[in-house]
């Protein structure tokens, strides 16, 4: 069975590091679509639909946070579902960005709900504060299925700091223990490329730890959010990968809306098609700015 974070491994390689956050909004959408009398489920999935056509070539993932399908009902969930799906389809890898963290057999039916069926993605993302038995029920599915999972370890926002943060009688923080916790799971489930199904989810927006982090954490694959609008820049992202790999940097706002940046963009009769050659465009160049940060690194 091959390991899907082998296969986000060799993406990397081929491709850059983008992971392209479908974090798609209704208001991120053209007007023009949103007139031609869809529902706003149908126009978030053709929208989707245009953007992942344009960037396969420059974009290693996909990530979908699944909060903004959820708002609209029973008909975003089957934009959601459609857009995995699509991924999919289209030989790409899909991280679902659901943050899921409960325990026992409710944690197993999570893991069948989002590895298998309407929801299938390709990776999860978790959050361990219940527990490494929020952790563990999803652990078969990476042994029989080859999926993977990124953990909440160091995340981008200002809040990380309220418990994240939090220094431990012994030494280090709070988020060591999950990544000493990952690397005992990684180090059991290495794939050919030397990472766990398992990484975990690490910020780019602290960039002066950035160097000990990924050198203590030399076996997790990292997720680094905070690419863009949160702050961060691409030699932080590139502090965080290990010889040019080792991680995907996610950005949503920056690629969804690459399209209104001509400041009168929403009344030029901009379509999908517009805003798909600038989200294309807008991920090239992130990728190229990492290529170029982990160039000079070297």
């Amino acid at each position: 069975m091959t390991c899907n974070m082998d296969r986000l491994y060799e993406a990397v390689e081929a491709k850059g590091h983008v992971c392209v956050g479908l974090d798609t909004a209704v208001e991120y959408i053209p007007p023009v679509e949103l007139r031609r009398g869809v529902t706003p489920a149908a126009a978030v999935l053709a929208y989707n639909r245009a953007l992942i056509d344009a960037t396969l070539d420059v974009a290693a993932c996909y990530k979908v946070q699944i909060a903004y399908y959820e708002e609209l009902g029973l008909a975003g969930l089957e934009a959601y579902a459609g857009t995995l799906a699509y991924i999919r389809e289209r030989g790409a890898l899909v991280i679902a960005d659901i943050k899921r963290g409960d325990i026992a057999d409710t944690a197993a039916r999570y893991a069948k709900a989002h590895f298998d069926g309407d929801f299938e993605a390709d990776f999860v993302t978790l959050s361990p504060y219940m527990g490494m038995d929020s952790i563990e029920p999803w652990l078969s599915w990476a042994k029989t299925a080859g999926k993977g999972a990124f953990v909440l370890m160091r995340t981008s926002n200002p809040g990380m700091r309220d418990f994240e943060y939090r220094e431990l009688v012994s030494g280090g923080r709070l988020y060591d223990i999950v990544g000493d916790r990952l690397s005992e799971l990684a180090a059991a489930h290495s794939g050919r490329h030397g990472y766990g199904a398992f990484g975990a989810v690490v910020g780019c927006t602290e960039r002066e730890e950035a160097a000990a982090i990924r050198e203590k954490y030399s076996g997790l694959f990292f997720l680094i959010p905070g690419y863009g609008a949160q702050g961060g820049a691409a030699d932080d992202a590139a502090g965080l990968l290990r010889n040019g790999n080792g991680g995907v940097v996610n950005a949503s706002r920056s690629i969804l809306r690459a399209w209104m940046s001509g400041g009168e963009a929403r009344e030029t009769g901009a379509d999908n098609r517009v805003a798909a050659e600038a989200a294309r465009h807008a991920a090239a160049v992130m990728r190229d700015a990492i290529r170029e940060a982990v160039q000079y690194r070297r």
